[in-house]
């Protein structure tokens, strides 16, 4: 049978790629928890994500009801006046091939290692309603919401609210209104006012 061998079954697969989005962890880490190689985690992530993207995110608390993109996600979040809140991970990655289009693209800026970044919308309770695709590690976050079209979303249905991590503010600027981000920090009373509004967004 053509194709690469597995040493993992589906739902090993499965639960690699839930457990990856879901807490970041890296490659290699789930690679030591499964006793396989890191480029067996990624392979198997890269398959499993975009079938569960294809099937949609449950809705919670709304049997039946599945939002499989954006639209979805924004129309459902005016209607049902959900808050939301969005963050990247971003997850070290085994450094693409030598001569690979692109490669350098991997480097992040922030972490000065190789990875990739993934946006997650969630609920108030920290459930997740979508994630994005992954997208180089290189790519500011901010970008990421124009490529992916978060931000042409909020023009489309004002009333949405949303939270946001540090990574977006460029969006919280744009959009003074609808999205929330953390203040900047000046000093000891920045620092705490910062901390407030993390405690307050992991509530």
């Amino acid at each position: 049978m053509a194709g690469p061998k597995y040493e993992l079954v589906f739902i090993d697969r499965l639960l690699v790629t839930t457990g990856h989005l879901r807490t970041g962890l890296t490659h290699t880490a789930l690679g030591v928890l499964y006793k396989v190689g890191s480029s067996t985690i990624g392979r198997a992530i890269l398959e499993v994500h975009p079938l569960s993207a294809d099937r949609g995110f449950a809705v919670p608390d709304r049997p039946g009801i599945r939002l499989r993109t954006l639209e979805d996600l924004f129309a459902d979040a005016a209607a049902e006046d959900v808050t939301l809140r969005i963050d990247g991970k971003e997850t070290q990655v085994r450094r693409p091939r030598a001569g690979r289009p692109g490669r350098r693209a991997f480097v992040s800026g922030k972490r000065r290692q190789n990875t990739v970044k993934i946006t997650t919308i969630s609920d108030g309770r920290g459930r997740t309603l979508w994630s994005g695709a992954q997208r180089p590690g290189r790519m500011h976050n901010q970008t990421s919401v124009r490529t992916e079209g978060i931000a042409e979303q909020f023009h489309q249905h004002p009333g949405v609210r949303a939270e946001v991590d540090d990574g977006y503010r460029g969006l919280a600027s744009e959009s003074l209104d609808q999205v929330s981000a953390p203040p900047k920090a000046e000093g000891h009373e920045g620092s705490e006012r910062r901390a407030g509004h993390r405690a307050v967004r992991l509530a």
